[in-house]
């Protein structure tokens, strides 16, 4: 085994020992034991209105500037999603057949737990999983995913008020041979079948800072964020310093929008050649049926009502498991109307005969809610730069008409961590720099590249004046005549913030009082969520100048900000001493790490950084 730069210490060890004499779920506990004390508490309760003035707290010790433990490995991965375990697996697969055990590859998650950040429909193309473990839903394997439920029709439908039309399904969305799952679940098992071949996967670890090179500005590896910080910046008794991975390649499979991600893609300009991306809200629940009402394996999807015209999005209903159903709404983030709350209108949908009469009489046990890419083809950034690459949604290999994303994530993944693994073996000299030239190849060579520019041109198509029903009638081209051999690419129309009008340029929409039994208050929901932040934290959801924020934004769009949020974060409080006489409020302890207000803020001025490590939401089902 070679030398390593450095060794961890934790205060539990009692001596200073080097952990890579461990393995890796040994060493994972090692490094994680102060953290999890202090994650073990009773989650705190959700907050709409509180607001508090914490005490000043006089201190000049800058915790920055204390030494950071570090660690050195051959791969580092910033995220344990399918795109994230698929790379490192595939690392371990080729490091094992070669005889190399000692090669390291290490994942770096953020949520307490593989998945509990994981929110997605899902019906899976099972490709990239048969190729990378292809015994993973077999009978005889003691070791497979036994949540996986074939989906055995489709249904498309396109929805009025009250009535249900049906639609041709384009090719793109044929399910036979698919499977619906539970991405969280299917998370959290790609995560144990990693750390059975060597896999090092620390989760409750919050990547938050990009390491570089001095010598040549190339990615170093990452490091993890401070512990124990109150409010106001100064170092709480239980202040542990943050930890450095130091890796001669680094892989970013940060899901969409991630916060690493938007800096190293600035960087080194990886959007020079693509367009910008788009983005949609996923609002997701997951119910319990009754046994008459349950129809296993059955695929519904949607368009229409209750969105507007001029608003992209679509609906899902998945039957799955035993009496599950996943129930769920897409609402594209380019939507003009800043009266519009992608939360209400999901309430709206469920009422609508097609979902009510299947969820009437059961138990809502799960609700999530996510951003997610849908620029597609044209928007997909550089993907390799100096030390390593971004890898699924990250790089936004969601292929919207299909409805599918993990497939792409995952082989993006395999193919990533196959041009690493040569490139490394390739280049032995430590010091230099790894530039995964084959990775841009093999996608370009790849069915992700195939399969997204065919359908490039159907999610723009939705811009033309025509609005949703141009988009249809020109889709249904796409599918079923062109298939993505028109000598012309669609372009988006912008940024997302860009669409949004100001309130007194649209109608305002009320929404009608929830049930409580079909539809829900966004309290109940986010309790649903298992979602904990300890509250004595600098906020992660950064405004410079809160005052500042509500004298430019509350008089053009009456609090956008609230109703773009599907988790309660926002909020405008009356308050007559302040000029436009409300009071702009985050409550962060309610954030389920969306991303959507990192997008859809209309003057960009919130930056969504990463909270300490292990918080956030708890999700099930999802």
């Amino acid at each position: 085994m070679r030398a390593r730069a450095a060794t961890l210490v934790t205060p539990y060890l009692g001596a200073c020992r080097p952990h890579s004499c461990f393995p890796p779920a040994r060493r994972r506990l090692l490094l994680q034991s102060p953290r999890r004390a202090r994650l073990a508490v009773t989650p705190r309760s959700f907050t709409a209105s509180h607001f508090r003035r914490l005490a000043d707290v006089n201190s000049t010790l800058d915790p920055r500037q204390q030494d950071r433990e570090s660690d050195e490995v051959d791969v580092c991965i910033v995220g344990g999603g399918p795109a994230g375990l698929s790379a490192a697996i595939r690392l371990k697969q080729l490091a094992n057949e070669a005889g190399k055990d000692e090669f390291r590859v290490l994942v770096l998650e953020k949520a307490g737990e593989l998945g509990d950040h994981i929110v997605s429909g899902n019906v899976i193309e099972p490709s990239a999983v048969n190729e990378l473990l292809p015994d993973w839903n077999k009978a005889n394997n003691p070791s497979r995913f036994e949540n996986a439920t074939p989906a055995t029709h489709d249904k498309m439908r396109f929805l009025t008020k009250k009535g249900s039309i049906p639609m041709p399904a384009p090719p793109q969305m044929n399910n036979h041979g698919n499977f619906i799952i539970s991405l969280n679940h299917f998370s959290k098992w790609l995560g144990e079948r990693a750390e059975e071949i060597g896999v090092e996967v620390y989760p409750g670890f919050a990547a938050s800072e990009i390491l570089y090179k001095s010598a040549d500005g190339s990615v170093m590896g990452v490091a993890t964020n401070d512990q124990g910080i109150a409010r106001d910046g100064t170092p709480k008794p239980s202040f542990e310093r943050g930890m450095e991975f130091h890796a001669r390649v680094t892989l970013f499979a940060e899901g969409c929008h991630g916060s690493l991600s938007k800096q190293v893609i600035n960087k080194f300009d990886l959007r020079r050649d693509s367009q910008p991306q788009t983005y949609a809200l996923g609002l997701k629940e997951v119910w319990e049926v009754k046994p008459e009402n349950f129809r296993k394996g059955e695929v519904v999807h949607s368009m229409g009502y209750p969105l507007p015209s001029d608003t992209y999005g679509g609906g899902w209903m998945y039957h799955f498991g035993d009496n599950l159903v996943s129930l769920g709404l897409v609402v594209g983030l380019d939507y003009p109307n800043p009266w519009l709350s992608p939360y209400g209108e999901f309430q709206k949908f469920k009422h609508h005969p097609l979902f009510k009469s299947v969820i009437e009489g059961g138990k809502c046990i799960s609700y999530g809610a996510r951003a997610l890419n849908e620029g597609g083809f044209q928007s997909i950034p550089k993907c390799a730069f100096p030390g390593g690459a971004l890898i699924g949604d990250t790089a936004g290999f969601l292929n919207v008409p299909k409805i599918k994303g993990t497939h792409t994530a995952m082989r993006s993944g395999m193919l990533a961590a196959k041009a690493a693994w040569d490139a490394l073996n390739e280049n032995k000299d430590a010091e230099s720099t790894i530039f995964l030239y084959d990775y841009e190849d093999a996608l370009r060579e790849s069915t992700i590249w195939k399969e997204l520019k065919e359908v490039r041109n159907m999610r723009p198509s939705f811009h033309s004046p025509l609005g949703l029903y141009g988009g249809i009638l020109y889709s249904g081209l796409e599918a079923y005549i062109f298939r993505g051999k028109t000598p012309w690419t669609l372009q988006h129309k912008g940024k997302d913030h860009e669409a949004t009008k100001h309130a007194d340029q649209k109608p305002k929409i009320e929404y009608a009082k929830n049930d409580g039994e079909t539809s829900f208050d966004i309290l109940t929901s986010l309790s649903r969520t298992g979602t904990n932040h300890e509250e004595d934290q600098p906020v992660h959801l950064q405004v410079d100048d809160w005052d500042r924020h509500a004298r430019e934004m509350w008089p053009k769009y009456k609090g956008v900000e609230n109703r773009f949020c599907p988790a309660g974060v926002y909020e405008y409080v009356e308050d007559e001493g302040k000029d436009v006489g409300v009071r702009f409020q985050i409550n962060a302890q309610n954030c389920i790490h969306c991303k959507t207000c990192d997008i859809k803020a209309p003057a960009q001025d919130i930056n969504w950084q990463t909270p300490q490590g292990g918080e956030g939401p708890k999700y099930t089902m999802t």
